[in-house]
C-alpha cells in the first residue's frame, strides 16, 4: 500500500501539536512535575517544525529551509532536558541547541548542500545522539528497577533502529541521477516518516507512564514519610519494619530494634523554642542516619521517640547504637546558635527473625530504654535476655567509607567497658 508523503506530514504535525496539548494539560495539571513543561513545549515545537518544513518550500526564500530541522533538533534536545529534569538533575541550555548550531553550520559546507544523502546522514546523527542521551537518562531511574531495565534495554535500541536506519538504508541501496539515494525516495522516506511518528507517539506514552508513576510515589511517600525529619513515620517505619523481619525470617538471621529517645527534650522546647526543638529533632534524624548502615530502617514514631529496626544481632546493633549516640553527643552540642547539649538515650532489644513480633520486640527495646533513663541519660542498654552488661569483646563498626573520630571512638569505647 503507497504512502502519501504529503499526508504523513499533515498527520505527523498534527498528532505532535496534539501530545504537545495534552501534555501542557498535565503540567498545568501537576506542577510538580516540571519536566512535563519541557516536554510539552518540545512537542509544540516539534509540531511547528513538522508544519514549517511541509510549506516551507511554499515561504522560500522568507524562511530558510535548514530552519525547521534545526527547529526538530531543538525539539529532540528539550526532550532530553525534560529526562534530565524528571531525575532533578541540572538542565544544559547550551546542550539542547547544540544539534541545531552544528545543522546550520554544516549547512554552508559544499558536501550538505552538493547532494541529500549528506544530510540524511548528519540529520540522523544528531537525532540519534539525542535519543541515546534520552534513554541513558530513563536508565537512570531507580524507583522502579524492573521498568528501568527494560527502558533500558529496548528505548536504545528502539532509537537505533529507526533515527540510524536511513544511513543503513544508503549503503544497500545505489543513487539516482539526481544524487539522492535510491533509499531516500518517496517510498524509504515514508516508512521512515511512518516509523518516526509510531516512535513519537510511543515516546510520550512512555513519557505519560513515568509522569503517572512519579505522582503515584510522590503520593506513596507523603504517606510513609515524616515531615519535619524526612524519615519514615510510624506507618513506614513499621511497613518496612516488618519486610526486614520477613527477609531475615528466610535467611534464619536474627533482628533488632533500637529505641531513641532524646533526653530533656521539653526543657530544650522550653528553654530554646519549639524551632530550635524540631531543629534539634532534624539534627538528630541526620546524625542517626549517617551513622547507621544502609540495610538497617530508621523511623519517627512521634514527638521526640524514634526507632531503628536492623539485621543481627545484639553484638553488631549495640556497636551501632553506640555509635549514633556518641555523634549526636557531639552533634547536639550547639544547635541553631544555642549550648543545647542534646543527648540520646537508647535501648536495645534482638529475637530471631523466624516468629519475632514487632511489637513484642519494640516493648522490650522501650523497657531498655527505661533502664538507660534511670541509670542517668546519654547511655545505651540493651535487653540481654540474661546479662545485663554486653559482651567483653564488643566493637566499633567500621563502615567501607567512613572512619570514626578520636573523640566519639573514645566515647564508644568508655561506655564498652
Amino acid at each position: 500500500m503507497p504512502l502519501d508523503i504529503p499526508t504523513l506530514f499533515v498527520v505527523s504535525t498534527c498528532i505532535t501539536a496534539l501530545l504537545g496539548l495534552f501534555l501542557l494539560y498535565l503540567w498545568v495539571q501537576d506542577r510538580t512535575v516540571r519536566a512535563l513543561g519541557w516536554w510539552a513545549a518540545a512537542y509544540l515545537i516539534g509540531g511547528f517544525a513538522v508544519a514549517l518544513w511541509m510549506i516551507g518550500p511554499m515561504l522560500s526564500p522568507a524562511w530558510p529551509e535548514d530552519l525547521a530541522p534545526a527547529l526538530l533538533f531543538v525539539c529532540c534536545g528539550m526532550i532530553w532536558s525534560g529526562a534530565r529534569k524528571f531525575h532533578n538533575r541540572e538542565v544544559l541550555p547550551l546542550a539542547v541547541v547544540t544539534g541545531a548550531i552544528v545543522w546550520l553550520l554544516a549547512s554552508y559546507l559544499p558536501i550538505l548542500a552538493a547532494g541529500q544523502s549528506a544530510r540524511v546522514v548528519l540529520s540522523s546523527l544528531i537525532i540519534a545522539t539525542y535519543a541515546v542521551l534520552t534513554a541513558i537518562e530513563l536508565k537512570r531511574e531507580r524507583r522502579n528497577p524492573q521498568t528501568a531495565h527494560w527502558r533500558a534495554i529496548v528505548v536504545p535500541i528502539l532509537h537505533g533502529v529507526i533515527f540510524l536506519s536511513p544511513i543503513v538504508t544508503m549503503h544497500f541501496l545505489s543513487e539516482d541521477a539526481s544524487g539522492a539515494g535510491a533509499g531516500l525516495g518517496k517510498g524509504s522516506f515514508a516508512l521512515f516518516a511512518l516509523l518516526t511518528l509510531l516512535y513519537i507517539v510511543g515516546t510520550a506514552f512512555i513519557v505519560v507512564v513515568m509522569a503517572k508513576e512519579h505522582a503515584v510515589l510522590l503520593h506513596k511517600t507523603a504517606a510513609v514519610t515524616d515531615p519535619l525529619t524526612g524519615l519514615f513515620n510510624r506507618r513506614g517505619y513499621q511497613e518496612a519494619a516488618q519486610r526486614l523481619i520477613e527477609t531475615q525470617a528466610r535467611k534464619g538471621e536474627p533482628v533488632t530494634v533500637l529505641m531513641f529517645d532524646l533526653d530533656h527534650f521539653k526543657s530544650i522546647n522550653d528553654r530554646f523554642s519549639h524551632q530550635v526543638g524540631d531543629e534539634t529533632l532534624r539534627v538528630f534524624a541526620k546524625t542517626a542516619g549517617r551513622n547507621m548502615r544502609t540495610a538497617d530502617i530508621l523511623g519517627r514514631l512521634g514527638g521526640e521517640e524514634f526507632s531503628a529496626i536492623l539485621p543481627g544481632g545484639l553484638d553488631v546493633a549495640f556497636g551501632v547504637a553506640e555509635r549514633v549516640r556518641a555523634a549526636f553527643d557531639i552533634s547536639g552540642e550547639e544547635i541553631s546558635n544555642f549550648l543545647v547539649r542534646a543527648t540520646v538515650s537508647i535501648g536495645a532489644a534482638s529475637a530471631p527473625a523466624a516468629g519475632a513480633d514487632l511489637a513484642v520486640l519494640t516493648a522490650r527495646a522501650d523497657a531498655a530504654l527505661y533502664r538507660a533513663k534511670s541509670h542517668g541519660r546519654n547511655r545505651v542498654v540493651a535487653d540481654w535476655d540474661g546479662p545485663t552488661e554486653p559482651p567483653a569483646q564488643a566493637t566499633w563498626p567500621l563502615f567501607p567509607d567512613e572512619e570514626p573520630d578520636d573523640k566519639q571512638q573514645a566515647q564508644c569505647a568508655s561506655a564498652m567497658t
